[in-house]
């Protein structure tokens, strides 16, 4: 008969024990602690410490077996929840969980309350509170249902009637029906101008400047006034068309850069990498030499250099210039001072010619 070691006899136990399913019954030393609201379960067995410094398959398999044991007590916990079934006899079977009793950290900051509008601080102030009208009304004329407001509303659009009827005290050959077209386009005028006021009034950080109304506009106001006109629609130009030079990303309400923050959760690896290039350019004693600057800094000193010289070359001769220019000229004047000096010299009765009596 052939010897049978004792490690492979374990072995093969340890590979039938693995493929047996386990049973929902989990013992534990100490109990855990549950958080059924946010269906969360602690664990306050230690973990054996061999098995976890041991690597490779086996400290794996003891992990997830300690993490399968725990998901079957939570489970057996939810179970003992009052449960009913949803959408009648047929429907599934759910349980309402109770209130969390861990507060867990919030990935961002709670969002700021939004400040409340105009017409909201006005409504506060005089009590008036907000009532919900059908935006559907009968008409009585058409005899159907039609909206309260815009196009096709119910009892039409007076400008369009074929009937209109004269005010007492009013011309009676004046032309009512262009009086009430003029009246919809003071109307629609008057809108327009509040629709613009609110616009400037929510785009006060960028808001666009007055053109000028000859055309005399430069670069930039034209470009303030075009990103204010994109960013003036629901979604804030995202889907209206671009222009030949402008950037595939939309702009701001606020005209600046939009900030872009890595993920939180995300590669491990880059983020490793990002972090050791910063702690390798701390530790290292050598400043990191940025070629491309030092290169555009030697050619500016270069440039500036060679201006400076070429200005004093010009000076040198504009220097030259004027001496040789001044030259005649201090000879002349010098010959007209001293004519005048002489003239000067000379007494008051004896030159120049005598009256005749």
């Amino acid at each position: 008969m052939a010897a049978v070691r004792v490690e492979e006899v374990l072995a093969a136990a340890a590979a039938q024990e693995q493929q047996r399913p386990r049973s929902v019954q989990v013992e534990k030393e100490l109990e855990l602690e549950f958080d059924l609201g946010n269906l969360l379960a602690l664990d306050p067995n230690p973990p054996p410490a061999a098995s976890l410094r041991e690597a490779g398959p086996q400290r794996e398999s003891r992990l997830r077996a300690l993490a399968r044991d725990n998901a079957q007590l939570l489970a057996a916990r939810l179970w003992e929840l009052p449960a009913e079934r949803a959408d009648g006899a047929a429907g599934p079977l759910v349980a309402r969980l109770p209130d969390p009793a861990f507060r867990l950290p919030r990935e961002k900051p709670p969002p700021r309350p939004r400040p409340p509008t105009r017409w909201e601080q006005f409504a506060r102030l005089k009590g008036i509170r907000r009532r919900k009208r059908t935006s559907l009304v009968w008409d009585e004329e058409a005899k159907e249902w039609r909206r309260r407001w815009g196009y096709r509303r119910a009892g039409g659009d007076p400008a369009r009637a074929w009937l209109a009827e004269v005010p007492a005290g009013a011309d009676p050959n004046e032309d009512q029906f262009a009086k009430l077209r003029h009246a919809k386009r003071e109307r629609v005028a008057r809108n327009e101008l509040n629709r613009l006021r609110n616009l400037a009034r929510a785009h006060r950080p960028a808001a666009a400047p007055p053109l000028h109304p000859t055309g005399h506009q430069s670069r930039q106001e034209l470009g303030l006034v075009a990103r204010v006109a994109r960013v003036s629609t629901a979604s804030l130009g995202r889907f209206q068309p671009r222009l030949p030079k402008e950037p595939a990303e939309p702009p701001s309400r606020d005209g600046g850069k939009k900030r872009r923050f890595q993920p939180l959760l995300g590669d491990l690896a880059a983020e490793r990498g990002r972090q050791l290039e910063l702690l390798r350019g701390m530790n290292s004693k050598k400043p990191a030499l940025d070629i491309t600057r030092a290169v555009n800094k030697q050619l500016r000193e270069e440039d500036a250099e060679a201006a400076a010289a070429k200005g004093k070359k010009r000076a040198q001769r504009g220097k030259r210039g004027r001496r040789q220019q001044q030259r005649p000229g201090k000879r002349s004047g010098g010959g007209k001072k001293g004519g005048a000096a002489r003239r000067q010299q000379q007494p008051a009765g004896g030159g120049g010619r005598r009256k005749r009596a």
